[in-house]
């Protein structure tokens, strides 16, 4: 398990917001923090998070999560 630092970048009122969790993986942790699925790649308008973490002896890394078109196009209907 790796702390990870989800920024959520698609909130209402325009700023960013952003959760430390403990998860195996950016994606476990975008969902631990979201509670949302989000995919490693995607069109830039479905750009949902950010996911920054550290490996012990390694840089820091930033992986960017998606939306999945259809939870994008299900919210588009409502």
């Amino acid at each position: 398990m790796y702390e990870f630092r989800v920024v959520d970048i698609h909130i209402e009122d325009g700023g960013d917001q952003e959760l430390l969790v403990t998860a195996s993986s950016p994606e476990a942790a975008a969902r631990k923090a979201l509670g949302i699925d989000l995919v490693r790649s995607g069109a830039k308008r479905d750009l949902r998070a950010k996911v920054y973490f550290q490996h012990p002896g390694q840089s820091l890394s930033m992986v960017r999560l998606y939306a999945k078109v259809a939870e994008r196009a299900i919210a588009e209907r409502v």
